[in-house]
């Protein structure tokens, strides 16, 4: 492999982004055989050892991607709550595996599991633009004024605004309506902040699609691996550019 930042090789054993793993070595918590690391560092993790919080760090000799259908009611942390049941408990694979980004634990879909840190760092990173599709059902029916507001991004209690987003209705019934959501971005309990400060309230979430993986007919608790295909699109995606505003 050769020389490389110490950040990189911490982001590819599937540590944070990079800029989450300049972070632990700024804070003293890396070292290279046996000395404090420092921001610029550069190692061979064929040669050196590198550790983290005094346990080696090794990059792994095959990565694995798995896509899981995560139940509700289950925990995308590896460390999940007393009681409850994490994502890792459900696939039936040797080795690290790692959650890409988060799912509400009252929230289902597609979640992606993988000890890839490079992939990790370019689906979870907003300079590539990588979207998040949500099939949303909502008590009630949402008016025309609240489906526009949506789109065009609500001012959330801290007082931000969020991104604009796609937003249709699939259809209504009995239950109330569903809806198609599409973002770019991904705040902590997103679409339910943003549904109450609408005022309406959210009964089920179900993530049918990140960026070009699908959920297909993966049942609650199944999962598959992707494709080699699968794997070449997400790793080719280029960073979003930004659109000149026109005035």
């Amino acid at each position: 492999m050769g020389a490389e930042r110490l950040q990189k090789i911490l982001a590819l054993a599937g540590h944070g982004s990079r800029r989450a793993c300049e972070t632990l070595i700024a804070t003293g918590r890396v070292h290279v055989n046996g000395q404090p690391a420092a921001l610029g560092d550069r190692a061979d993790a064929a040669r050196d050892r590198i550790t983290l919080d005094h346990s080696a760090i090794d990059l792994p000799e095959k990565f694995t991607y798995i896509l899981l259908h995560k139940p509700r009611g289950v925990e995308s942390s590896l460390n999940p709550h007393a009681g409850r049941t994490g994502v890792r408990e459900l696939v039936d694979t040797p080795g690290r595996l790692y959650p890409v980004g988060r799912l509400d634990a009252d929230s289902e879909g597609l979640m992606l599991l993988t000890n890839d840190g490079a992939l990790t760092n370019r689906l979870t990173h907003p300079r590539y633009g990588h979207e998040k599709e949500y099939q949303v059902l909502l008590h009630g029916y949402p008016d025309k004024s609240q489906l526009a507001a949506w789109r065009h991004g609500v001012v959330l209690e801290e007082g931000e605004k969020t991104a604009r987003a796609k937003v249709s209705l699939i259809k209504k019934g009995a239950s109330g309506s569903w809806l198609r959501i599409t973002m770019g971005e991904g705040r902590k309990h997103q679409i339910r902040r943003v549904a109450l400060a609408l005022g309406l309230r959210v009964k089920r979430i179900v993530r049918v699609r990140l960026s070009s993986l699908r959920l297909g007919k993966l049942q609650p608790g199944e999962w598959r691996e992707l494709t080699s295909a699968e794997i070449a699109r997400l790793s080719s995606r280029r960073p979003a550019t930004r659109r000149r505003r026109r005035w």
